[in-house]
């Protein structure tokens, strides 16, 4: 499949939590460095369109999002957490939303902590929520059940960590970081997994909405 590559980066990828978080930090790369700007390929999922060689070649794996990197010898990047740090790295010298390594490196472990919380665990318990509750071939109460409470134990993590703060990683009240872009892209829908409201985590409901105001959130969430 050909694309443009009048833009430096290109990005495969689908309307889902998983995407999301791709397109939110490329939306505020941009909005503080103009040069860094993408151009967007929609991948239909529900016809398998990621399964397709030409994106096998991209990412073994089969899933969205992608990432290829044009100014860079189109190097090709997959799996979201991946993805965020690798833009961090290479488009955020300044550490406006990461932490240095070396210079911070307690922030910066606390930020990875928080990152793989959200991949091995919100991302992976709601979407299985999601699944059971809404798409199994078949009602399992059981699988519906477990999913579900995984899920508002894992919100109940995020509350005692939020609890006096404004985000997940970073020194006193803490710093907006790809930490929150990668986790909040799935507590947002929270509905949809089966969660009606966030009125059990106040703190969680007051940063979900902390992190919705930013205009990169808003238009990030969009797309494609």
């Amino acid at each position: 499949m050909s694309t443009t590559t009048d833009k430096p980066i290109t990005l495969y990828t689908a309307g889902t939590p998983n995407g999301h978080p791709v397109s939110v930090i490329l939306e505020e790369l941009k909005a503080i460095n103009p040069a860094v700007d993408y151009n967007v390929v929609k991948i239909d999922i529900s016809k398998n369109t990621q399964k397709e060689d030409w994106f096998i070649k991209m990412n073994p794996n089969g899933r969205i999002p992608v990432i290829v990197d044009h100014a860079r010898n189109n190097f090709p990047v997959f799996e979201t957490s991946a993805i965020l740090l690798y833009l961090a790295q290479h488009y955020d010298k300044n550490h406006e939303f990461w932490f240095d390594a070396e210079k911070d490196p307690d922030n910066y472990s606390e930020l990875l902590q928080w990152i793989f919380f959200a991949h091995g665990g919100v991302g992976p318990m709601q979407g299985q929520s999601n699944h059971f509750n809404r798409y199994a071939p078949e009602d399992i109460p059981y699988a519906k059940k477990r999913y579900l409470e995984e899920t508002k134990r894992l919100y109940g993590v995020l509350e005692i960590r939020l609890k006096d703060r404004d985000y997940l990683a970073g020194s006193g009240r803490g710093k907006y970081t790809v930490a929150d872009i990668k986790t909040v892209t799935w507590v947002r829908i929270h509905k949809f997994a089966g969660v009606e409201d966030l009125e059990a985590w106040p703190a969680v409901k007051a940063w979900v909405a902390r992190c919705l105001e930013r205009p990169a959130v808003q238009t990030g969430i969009q797309i494609p």
